[in-house]
């Protein structure tokens, strides 16, 4: 694929894109936690009393130490620190962190545009300096919004000072991106980090490859979910 206008800004989400995928971390839960395969994901996430509440958690209407009671009920598990343990096994995702400082570094203006769990008692951002390493960080629960709504991708448009037609949107849930693609946004699913980076090089007209991963990587995030 070629494209005749580079993007000049880039807006990632944050959970299965600078971090490794959500999908695996839930599953190693629920075989620690002796729940048959796919029983959060269908209790909770395909559940229509668990799609509210975790909706209202992402707006910040609910807290996490609330969603955490509430979710651990439907599930017959206990609650203390329950989104702590499920995605207690996510670690940062190398390459697509050193991409987003490479690109950064090359003048690209690059955002967060996460629907966020709450920070306490388990923090996903912990340790990932998100504050100093991208130049706009939009929280779902601040804005009382969340994705798939259009009004919180005008957000962080307005934060990073760009219009969609000059950015390119990166998410791992497909129903994110057709929103930010009606919007104006190139955008890409990450599915696997080389095909995300490779799809971004082109999109922004600059190669990714060669960041000093040592610095743009953060081991105390993955402490910390652990």
């Amino acid at each position: 694929m070629t494209t005749t206008q580079h993007r000049k800004g880039l807006v990632l989400d944050f959970g299965g894109v600078l971090t490794t995928p959500l999908l695996p971390a839930v599953l190693a839960f629920e075989k620690r936690a002796g729940l048959p395969e796919g029983a959060l994901l269908t209790g909770i996430y395909l559940n229509p009393e668990g799609i509210r509440l975790t909706e209202e958690l992402e707006r910040g209407a609910l807290t996490q130490a609330q969603w955490n009671e509430a979710a651990g009920r439907l599930l017959g598990i206990e609650g203390d620190n329950l989104l702590g343990r499920v995605f207690g096994d996510l670690r940062p995702e190398p390459a697509m962190i050193a991409a987003a400082a490479a690109a950064r570094r090359a003048g690209i203006k690059v955002g967060i545009l996460s629907n966020t769990v709450g920070l306490s008692p388990w923090n996903l951002y912990e340790g990932y300096e998100i504050d100093t390493r991208y130049d706009a960080v939009v929280l779902s629960e601040v804005h009382g919004l969340r994705k798939p709504e259009p009004e919180i991708f005008h957000v962080v448009l307005r934060e990073l000072g760009l219009t969609a037609a000059e950015c390119v949107f990166v998410d791992d849930t497909a129903q994110h991106l057709a929103p930010a693609a009606e919007l104006g946004f190139a955008t890409v699913q990450a599915v696997d980090p080389a095909r995300t980076v490779a799809a971004l090089e082109d999109l922004l007209g600059m190669s990714l490859a060669g960041a000093d991963l040592g610095a743009d990587t953060s081991t105390e995030g993955a402490r910390q979910s652990g």
